[in-house]
């Protein structure tokens, strides 16, 4: 069962009867318990009962906090982007709606705290519910735009742009249907009445002309609706009746706007569930066109202040000059020759300034107009220099720069010269070095270029998103075009205005800009839940839960690219992790030579492993020289090794290596003293079914001309093994195996003990017999593969559930047991 899903038949059960949710006040008992009767419940400082809580308690709810809903028997609490935010169960619930079950905690503002409750609903409270609405239609204010009524009849509708009863009109209207959201608003059921919320949409939603705040509106028959402006703009009409049985949602698709009847109204089918609606959409306002028409105007504001400040101050300077040249009629006469004089001086002045000033700007205009770029740039940026405060003339300067520079920048970018471009660039920012509005402006060229040569890297727009390779270039276009998405766009339209040919690149920009929104919002979304849930299981030492998830996420995401390297990573992973809890130190070592991963989330988890239950760099080191001097017969220098092996945690697993290696050396030198005594042929066999083919490899090899003298006793000794084994193991089936009450005891019982041996020893005989046959590479019964099948598969499930008590039993204890149980061949074989 995916995690987070409601069991069958806890589904079966609240979609059998009728339910309330009730929230019971935990960081303030006093405000009494909240019971929810409706399928949507809102959260905020302004909705009921929140409303009437002291003031002290609201400081961090959001008016537009958080919703809880109901959805197929289920109860789910999304949160509305609110500045505080809202925990369930003290985690984050962010864009996708939690599961909320009963006995979880709520928090809204780290403030105000609830637990959930779930009860059946009284069935004199359930009779005397309201009846649903049977639906409403949404009738077209103006007749001359060919707008279809929309029929309602299933509940919640979901206003949306991507939505047909919208998306029909995108050919003729595409400003107007980008003014609507994806998520711009919905209808819904409250009460038995009909209700309509914004969603937080770039242009509002507007009742009766007044744009709707944070709370849902109560629709009355009559009302007029607009959506993002003054197009979508519909009346009311609220249906008593239901004409058909709305138990089939559907839409019965228009025929094109041109020859559709407009009378026929559309009906509509709820498409989408509380679920989709109250996702939140990051993307959702970087794909809407602002309306700005539906928006205050502060721009008139400001001109209109301006204005008045400006005709102000020309009143003042007339009063004075109207005061200074005041007096008797006496001053007039002796003065008006010199003040003459004067005003002739000035006025020339005046204009000789003027005329000079105004010669250069002609000049560079005429330099524009007549297609001398680079000389206008010359003259433009001398004139900046000399002026830097004009920003007539560094507007002037920056479309010299542009009209002279950009069509090689463009044709290098038609091209795919990315890095001649970029040079491009450097020159044309260091021509407008005393210009901060032409550099700002070659800014916005750095961003484009940038964003095709990564689309074009990639492999074009629809090319896969490569995991950890790929989203960080993305967020970082995404964030630049968004720190002030208005003003760019303005800059690159006046951009275009000075060179039409960037029209196209200009166009083909705003195209790859909106499918990296749409890949932020869908993939790299995916990504950041894909990588919590990664984080989440290691540190749980769950790596085994992932491979679904990752099979999942690569049927759900076919353009997501990279997964085989996660999987990989996994794999790595799970072999270290299982060797690690296991103790066996030869084959952890080996693995950790090989091992390599290449994927953030599996290499910070590494690094936590190697710190926390690793050997250490020192035990590495120092084993790989014993097992150097094993593998070339200096048995006393590798025990002298392991001897000097510093304390630490696995110092228990190099003791009973040391135990091993001591018993092979003390056996072997015996063996070379009794040859041919009497019963040296049964010590060498046994001697050699102990010994593994990896690391005793120079022993073997030291009595291989022996063993091959004698291989018919050998392979008749590995049949006596086999068969020592299979009486264990029948003696261990006969009794009982080891059951989870044996293994939850808090010390070791007789009976735990004697199966612990029973298994371990028919576990050790079979591989040793099986080893036997293995070494001589001789044929044997298929009876024994299935024999040691069964042993192994018995022993590694007692290891195993062993292992998941490891948080239940003490350490000491739990190390006891699986020493009782005994390993496979790696670690704790039996010594010779």
């Amino acid at each position: 069962m995916t995690p987070g899903e409601a069991q069958i038949a806890e589904v079966r059960t609240t979609l059998d009867q009728a339910f309330d949710v009730v929230l019971s006040p935990v960081s303030h008992p006093a405000l009494g318990a909240i019971r929810i009767i409706d399928s949507l419940f809102a959260i905020g400082r302004s909705e009921p009962p929140f409303a009437d809580y002291p003031r002290e308690l609201l400081t961090r709810l959001s008016r537009r906090h958080a919703r809880i809903f109901t959805e197929h028997g289920l109860v789910y609490v999304a949160d509305l982007d609110s500045k505080n935010g809202t925990t369930l169960n003290g985690k984050n619930v962010r864009q996708t709606p939690g599961r909320v079950r009963a006995g979880d905690e709520l928090c809204f503002g780290g403030e105000l705290s609830y637990r959930v409750g779930i009860e059946p609903r009284a069935r004199i409270v359930a009779a005397a519910q309201a009846p649903q609405p049977a639906g409403l239609t949404l009738v077209p204010e103006r007749g001359d735009l060919g707008l279809l009524p929309v029929d309602v009849r299933a509940f919640p509708f979901l206003i949306s742009k991507a939505d047909d009863v919208f998306a029909r009109y995108k050919e003729r209207y595409p400003h107007q249907v980008n003014y609507i959201s994806r998520r711009h608003a919905h209808i819904f059921v409250r009460a038995g009445d009909l209700y309509v919320e914004d969603l937080g949409s770039t242009n509002g939603t507007f009742v009766n002309g007044k744009r709707l705040d944070e709370s849902a509106h109560a629709l009355q028959e009559g009302d007029v609706l607009a959506f993002g402006g003054d197009h979508f703009v519909y009346r009311v009409e609220l249906q008593q009746t239901p004409e058909f049985e709305p138990t089939v949602t559907q839409m019965i698709s228009a025929p094109p706007i041109d020859d559709v009847d407009a009378d026929k109204t559309t009906f509509v089918g709820a498409a989408h569930s509380f679920l989709d609606i109250f996702c939140v959409d990051q993307a959702r306002l970087r794909e809407d066109e602002v309306n700005e028409a539906a928006q205050p105007d502060a721009d008139d504001t400001k001109r209109d202040t301006h204005a008045h400040h400006a005709q102000r101050r020309w009143r003042v300077l007339a009063s004075e000059l109207s005061s200074a040249f005041s007096g008797g009629e006496r001053l007039a006469t002796r003065r008006a020759a010199w003040w003459g004089l004067a005003g002739v001086v000035v006025v020339m002045g005046i204009g000789v300034a003027l005329y000079l000033r105004g010669a250069s700007e002609r000049e560079l205009k005429n330099l524009l107009a007549s297609g001398d770029y680079e000389q206008a740039l010359t003259v433009a940026n001398d004139d900046v220099k000399s002026h830097p405060a004009d920003a007539h003339l560094k507007a002037l300067a920056s479309e010299a720069l542009l009209k002279a520079k950009l069509p090689d920048w463009l044709a290098a970018l038609q091209k795919r010269e990315f890095d001649r471009a970029d040079t491009l660039l450097g020159d044309m920012k260091s021509l407008s070095a005393a210009n901060p509005d032409g550099a700002s402006l070659v800014g916005e060229l750095k961003w484009v270029g940038d964003l095709e040569r990564f689309v074009v890297g990639r492999g074009g727009p629809d090319a896969p998103i490569r995991i950890y390779a790929d989203e960080s270039r993305i967020s970082d276009l995404l964030k630049r075009w968004e720190d002030d998405a208005r003003s760019h766009q303005r800059a690159l339209d006046r951009i275009a205005s000075y060179v039409p040919a960037f029209a196209e690149p200009y166009a083909r920009a705003l195209s790859h800009l909106r499918r990296l929104q749409s890949d932020d919002s869908a993939y790299l979304a995916a990504i950041d839940r894909l990588n919590t849930t990664i984080n989440t299981e290691l540190a749980r030492d769950k790596p085994d839960v992932l491979p679904p998830v990752l099979d999942d996420y690569a049927q759900r995401y076919p353009r997501l690219a990279g997964l085989d390297r996660v999987r990989e990573d996994l794999r790595q992973y799970t072999e270290l992790l299982n060797d690690a809890v296991a103790r066996k130190l030869t084959l952890l070592l080996a693995s950790l030579k090989h091992a390599h991963f290449t994927t953030p989330p599996f290499q910070a988890q590494f690094e936590r492993l190697a710190a926390s239950r690793l050997p250490s760099t020192d035990v590495i080191e120092r084993h790989d020289a014993v097992s150097a001097a094993w593998q070339h017969g200096d048995g006393l220098q590798a025990l002298a090794g392991l001897q000097a092996m510093p304390a630490g945690p696995w110092s228990d697993v190099l003791a009973a290596e040391r135990a091993h290696k001591k018993a092979v050396l003390d056996q072997f030198a015996d063996l070379q003293k009794s040859r041919g005594t009497k019963g040296y042929d049964e010590r060498l066999l046994s001697f050699y079914a102990a010994l593994d083919p990896t690391e005793d490899a120079w022993y073997m090899h030291a009595i291989e001309a022996d063993v091959s003298a004698m291989r018919d006793k050998a392979l008749a000794r590995a049949q006596d093994l086999l068969t020592r084994a299979q009486g264990e193991w029948r003696q261990y089936r006969a009794n009982g195996a080891i059951g989870g009450t044996q293994r939850l005891e808090s010390g070791i019982s007789g009976g735990f003990r004697s199966q612990a041996h029973l298994l371990s020893d028919a576990q050790s005989l079979a591989q040793q017999g099986m080893r036997i046959y293995t070494q001589l590479k001789a044929d044997h019964p298929s009876d024994w593969d299935a024999l040691v099948a069964d042993i192994n598969a018995e022993a590694d499930m007692q290891r195993r559930s062993l292992q998941e008590l490891r948080m239940v039993l003490e350490p000491e204890l739990l190390k006891s047991k699986l020493a009782l149980i005994g390993g496979d061949s790696g670690e704790t074989r039996q010594s010779p």
